[in-house]
């Protein structure tokens, strides 16, 4: 066995013990996965690479905090309370066009913050009890409610895992929107309709209006919606008009439709909501500098080169297999752990067989799928823990719809060359 494998099986025992026997934060095992890989390997403690490490995804951390901060401000001030109103008021009539809305609600914390487990604890409590009384039964509310957080995660424009896919083969997170809105508003579709429209064909509004917010919509009226409009055309407006409008980035664009968002709507304590909401994000941002850390000590092992190498002689059906099922199933550990570990090599195997972009939109959106997967699972048992049921009864409602998720990736990777269209 070469010293390489070795040293790749101490780095993942190393984390799972500390993580599932030692019941050690996910940040904290990849950080002793990644030390005991360097003195298995010969190299001592290289505290450069592990500093260097904690940084490689500096732009993400950013990112995901602002968005936070977003989320955070369109929460309290209102906005979701007052769009979930609308909706179910509008729609309660076409129960197919509500539920499809509704997922889409749930989906949105996760588009701005790239995090499964935001959607979940936002959107997921207001739509929650909406569900309940549609008669859905609990654990396919649950359900309803892990996938819409998975694809939220996976939708642009933030989507954590073709980041980190990206970044490890030195390629431009530019372009992704449109394969990551096919597949996630597709998949979106499919799963509300199939969760939930065949317990809602006769809804009795008076039952559902006892939990809608009736009064946040009627007293700030459309300024609720700013925010949420000016973050819209601020991204538009630094893709469309690059010449025109500055590009700014997209903490900025975050922090700008925040503080307006503090004017606009409910008024609530900004300060200790911001400190919240930072509270929050820290176990993700660990993640990350962990995730950075781990993959550092793995380039300078030879582990990653070791990985890759074995990924390109693998001949394609057995690529394409370990593509739908170990990505995913890594994702029981850290479904970034699996992006940079396993969607790296996997990208560059299948780097000359279409479009770069629609690949990595791909691989990304599969890798999504392991936020659900047993014993982690956060955004599955946080969404568990709303509708009060236990995920093992959340789980196998999930199991048709991701496995739709899956196919759907699979056939966008193999028909990755002729969906080029898709990337502006």
């Amino acid at each position: 066995m070469q010293i390489e494998c070795i040293v790749f099986f101490v780095m993942l025992g190393v984390f799972l013990l500390g993580n599932f026997l030692l019941k050690l934060p996910v940040s904290l095992s990849m950080v002793a996965g990644a030390v005991a890989g360097a003195l298995a390997a010969g190299d001592g403690i290289p505290l450069r690479h592990l500093f260097e490490g904690t940084f490689v995804y500096l732009d993400t951390v950013l990112i995901i905090a602002t968005a936070m901060i977003f989320m955070t401000v369109v929460q309290e001030a209102g906005t979701l309370d007052a769009l979930a109103e609308v909706i179910v008021s509008r729609f309660y009539k076409v129960p197919a066009v509500m539920l499809v809305l509704l997922m889409i609600i749930v989906m949105f914390p996760g588009m701005v913050t790239g995090s499964s487990t935001a959607s979940v604890l936002s959107a997921g409590a207001i739509v929650a009890p909406i569900l309940l009384l549609m008669g859905l039964p609990a654990p396919t509310a649950g359900a309803f409610l892990a996938i819409g957080a998975v694809l939220g995660m996976a939708a642009p424009p933030v989507n954590i895992p073709a980041m980190l896919i990206t970044g490890g083969v030195d390629m431009p997170y530019i372009g992704f929107e449109g394969p990551l809105f096919t597949l996630t508003i597709g998949s979106g579709v499919i799963a509300a309709l199939f969760l939930g429209l065949r317990h809602c064909r006769n809804l009795d509004y008076r039952v559902i209006g006892r939990e809608l917010d009736h009064e946040t919509g009627k007293k700030y009226g459309l300024k609720l919606y700013l925010p949420l409009v000016l973050l819209i055309c601020l991204m538009l407006a630094c893709r469309l008009f690059p010449n025109v409008v500055p590009t700014l980035g997209m903490p900025l664009i975050f922090l700008i439709s925040a503080a307006v968002g503090c004017f606009t709507g409910r008024r609530f304590p900004i300060a200790a909501s911001i400190r919240e909401a930072m509270r929050t994000t820290v176990p993700v941002l660990g993640k990350l500098m962990g995730v950075g850390m781990f993959i550092q000590v793995m380039t300078l092992t030879g582990v990653r080169g070791f990985i890759v190498d074995s990924c390109l002689g693998l001949p394609a059906a057995l690529l394409y297999l370990a593509i739908c099922t170990v990505m995913p199933a890594f994702g029981a550990v850290s479904s970034y752990g699996s992006a940079s570990v396993l969607g790296v090599p996997f990208m560059l195997a299948l780097l000359s067989t279409g479009n770069q972009t629609v690949i990595a939109a791909s691989l990304a959106f599969i890798v999504c799928m392991g936020d659900l997967m047993p014993p982690t699972a956060l955004a599955g048992n946080y969404a568990a823990q709303i509708v009060k049921e236990r995920y093992s009864k959340v789980l196998p409602q999930c199991a048709v719809p991701v496995l739709v998720c899956i196919l759907m990736g699979l056939a966008f990777l193999l028909n990755s060359g002729s969906l080029g269209f898709l990337v502006p």
